[in-house]
């Protein structure tokens, strides 16, 4: 059996000599490249010739190492959007290493979120937020797991209805992407608009009197009505709904 077993050794020495050129353990065709089951980001690269960094025998990826170098990100752990990782401490769900140079480490799994948010709080850990709104199964937009998202924890300082809507935004919203195919906007006669649309500053600003009034009143000679006592609020005198930028009776106007 030793025989055998020394024969397999050298075998394998030959073959890999005759490979590389050498066996020596120092050189870029280490153990560790070898093994790698493919390349690191650019973000971590520097790391690619010690496993160690990140990785823990009979562990794999060790969140430990990654909070080590992490942990202080006091850009991340402010913003309301990104707090969470705070308190998560499961960082390769997520984060998945080792394909490629350019791959991208901030792609968001939300269903991977759910599912660690989920064994949080079975531990105890009340500060990870779960919606406790009841969603129908086989929701059109998002899966069962994401939509005990409480999407208001991590999205809140971004909500463009004003709060109108709720916090449910898994009612419309998908986790992929902010836009809604299926939305309808309301009759194009609606004078309702400033329930859903919030002005610019510069309409708050002389800017509304001097420059976008009087642009908006070349469409006086439609029979418009425009512009003189029209108010902020009044999107509907000047606007149309195909743009912001299609102006009633001056056609698509480039302000900038």
């Amino acid at each position: 059996m030793k025989k055998i077993l020394g024969i397999l050794i050298l075998i394998f020495y030959i073959a890999v000599v005759s490979h590389y050129g050498s066996f020596d353990f120092a050189e870029k065709n280490s153990w560790q490249t070898q093994a790698s089951p493919g390349k690191l980001s650019s973000a971590h690269e520097t790391l690619s010739a010690n496993c160690a960094t990140c990785h823990t025998a009979t562990i794999g990826v060790d969140n430990a190492k990654c909070i080590t170098c992490h942990g202080d990100n006091e850009a991340l752990l402010d913003r309301q959007p990104t707090a969470f990782h705070g308190v998560i401490g499961n960082c390769s769900s997520c984060h998945i290493e080792h394909q490629g140079i350019d791959a991208n480490l901030r792609v968001m799994d939300h269903n991977a979120l759910a599912v660690i948010g989920e064994k949080l709080i079975g531990n105890g850990k009340k500060s990870f937020q779960l919606d406790e709104s009841i969603i129908p199964a086989d929701h059109p937009l998002v899966s069962d797991q994401i939509a005990k998202l409480n999407c208001a924890t991590c999205h809140g300082t971004k909500d463009k209805h004003l709060g109108l809507m709720g916090d449910n935004c898994a009612s419309c919203h998908a986790a992929t992407q902010w836009t809604i195919p299926e939305f309808q906007h309301p009759s194009v006669l609606s004078i309702n608009c400033s329930q859903c649309h919030q002005a610019p500053p510069s309409h708050y600003m002389m800017h509304f009197e001097m420059v976008s009034k009087k642009i908006a009143a070349r469409s006086n000679e439609g029979g418009n009505g425009c512009c003189e006592a029209v108010l902020v609020s009044q999107c509907y005198s000047c606007h149309k709904t195909t743009s912001w930028n299609d102006i009633q009776g001056v056609g698509f106007y480039k302000h900038h």
